[in-house]
């Protein structure tokens, strides 16, 4: 019993007379692993990123930063120091994080409610979630 194939298995391999053999290494690029969904990875390292919710505050903690900002206001010609901690929205998803920006107070726009520090840190108003410094501890002693 001979094989189907028997009348071509011992003919010679094809060689082409157009075209030039493909090296070793071309052939075997055709075989690599390639990234069938394009920026795949980049969206899974997106998504495990981890945000911070806002914390709502409360009316006592809001009178404590209101009163603190008016101190504030009242000595910005002083350029005092402090600690800002406000929350930062993130661009790509929901949430965001905290950020401490401590230097020195330069200017309150009440207009475009921000705190603007001597380093050109802008800290919206409405994000501040506490200030720090001694200009409140010597004020409220």
């Amino acid at each position: 019993m001979t094989s189907k194939y028997h009348d071509i298995i011992n003919l010679p391999r094809h060689v082409s007379t157009k075209r030039p053999p493909m090296t070793a290494i071309n052939r075997a690029a055709q075989f690599s692993p390639f990234a069938a969904l394009t920026g795949h990875d980049a969206a899974i390292k997106e998504t495990a990123r981890l945000t911070d919710q806002r914390v709502e505050l409360d009316e006592y903690t809001k009178d404590i930063l209101n009163h603190r900002l008016q101190i504030l206001a009242d000595s910005i010609n002083e350029h005092p120091e402090m600690a800002i901690t406000y929350f930062q929205p993130d661009a790509k998803k929901s949430g965001g994080a905290y950020v401490t920006a401590t230097g020195r107070a330069k200017k309150i726009d009440i207009y475009e409610r921000v705190v603007i520090m001597t380093d050109a840190t802008v800290i919206p108003i409405d994000e501040i979630i506490s200030i720090e410094g001694q200009i409140f501890e010597a004020i409220l002693k």
